[in-house]
């Protein structure tokens, strides 16, 4: 497979380089026509994988597509103990049988980015191959042994922990643990090259400098590159990927095409930009040109190329329709809620509580009171208003329901 040797000005170009071990040395290997082994990896807390987390796995199918080897580790190992990185408290211990069901839902998601056939395909590992049979006392003394406290208790991913009540000596391992990963993967596979979020920066800089003490241990030369992808954050600090409404997944039975599509529609505009970087094509200077020009009409182009990549053209269609329909001709095909005559009449605020358009009663209210709140396209203002027949809801501007009474 002919190998691109234009990825790393690519890279550079749409804004998905932020941090490098060696720059100057990836982008040797990268130019050389030669191809390299790279890895991401995952913990598998959940089974399903929302818009937030996709982000390195936007930039592995640029490596797979420019004829480079893409390993996907999935944390079997290091799930069970939970990344710490600016948590406030210890995650919930998880057991291996539901780490493992998270993984086999998980797969499905990932073929949406990476191809795992053809000549050059993906590869799932898992770190529970490698973990499970590795004694602690060997692995404190092989791996451990390399590792200064004082240092890791210094790293900006742990300052969370400590200042909010305390660091268990359980996560502290987890550094260790994602550190050999980068090891092992490197004597299995020839992985040379970790990618992941800016926020994984500590964790992918230790893997770097093990190897480098084992080098000097073992007498080797073996050369590690670590990168990090820039976080898509909102402009109040907090990771995309979720909505007011709830998370976006990429699981058409967890969302709808209509909300999955507005989720994308109600990305920060300064979000927008590396949007257009991660999950399209289009050139950058197109790009900005657009956002400069008309960010409304960017952000629907945006939501509907998300949609279209992740849940296929057909419901991209579907739920641009659906959009426009809400917009122009009153909301025909609004996601609707069915309520039974016998619920009639029922009070405004315990109806936006069951439809999901207030989260409780006293948002309810809050939300009427602040004018956010309209009933076939009139805003309320009363919170003892009373339905008894089919209406449409609508939210700010972006969320909607139809009423219909059953």
């Amino acid at each position: 497979m002919k190998i691109d040797t234009t990825l790393f000005d690519t890279l550079k170009q749409r804004g998905l380089l932020y941090q490098c071990t060696d720059e100057e040395e990836l982008k040797k290997r990268l130019t050389s026509g030669q191809p390299i082994t790279l890895y991401e990896g995952t913990d598998p807390t959940m089974d399903s994988l929302h818009l937030g987390h996709c982000i390195p796995y936007c930039i592995l199918r640029r490596f797979q597509k420019a004829g480079h080897k893409v390993l996907l580790l999935m944390g079997g190992a290091t799930a069970c103990i939970g990344d710490p990185s600016g948590k406030s408290e210890m995650r919930s211990i998880m057991t291996k049988e539901k780490i493992a069901a998270n993984i086999e839902k998980i797969k499905n998601s990932l073929k949406i980015f990476l191809d795992f056939d053809g000549e050059n395909p993906a590869i799932i590992v898992n770190n529970a191959d490698w973990f499970k049979d590795y004694a602690y006392i060997d692995f404190m003394r092989d791996i451990g042994v390399h590792f200064n406290v004082n240092k890791m208790l210094s790293n900006e991913l742990y300052a969370k922990r400590i200042e909010e009540g305390g660091l268990t000596f359980f996560e502290m391992g987890y550094m260790l643990m994602q550190a050999y990963d980068f090891i092992a993967l490197n004597r299995k596979y020839g992985c040379t090259l970790q990618y992941g979020g800016a926020d994984q920066w500590g964790n992918i800089v230790a893997g770097v400098e093990l190897q480098r003490k084992l080098n000097f241990q073992n007498g080797t030369n073996i050369s590690l590159i670590g990168a990090t992808n820039p976080l898509l954050q909102t402009p109040s600090g907090v990771k995309m990927g979720k909505t007011e409404k709830g998370a976006i997944w990429l699981d058409k039975d967890k969302i709808s095409a209509y909300d999955f599509y507005q989720g994308i529609y109600q990305t920060p505009d300064p979000c927008v930009e590396m949007m257009y970087a991660l999950f399209t094509d289009m050139p950058m200077d197109e790009v900005r040109a657009m956002i400069k020009k008309d960010i409304v009409a960017a952000k629907k182009q945006l939501s509907f190329e998300v949609t279209k990549f992740v849940r296929g053209e057909a419901d991209a269609i579907e739920a641009q329709k659906m959009s426009e329909n809400l917009f122009t001709h009153g909301g025909d095909d609004a996601p609707k809620f069915e309520l039974s005559k016998s619920g009639c009449p029922i009070n405004i605020c315990e109806l936006l509580v069951k439809t999901a358009l207030a989260s409780s009663k006293s948002e309810a209210r809050r939300l009427i009171e602040g004018g956010g709140i309209s009933v076939d396209g009139e805003k309320i203002s009363s919170i003892d208003m009373m339905i008894d027949k089919d209406v449409l809801l609508k939210k700010g501007k972006k969320a909607f329901i139809k009423v219909e009474i059953k």
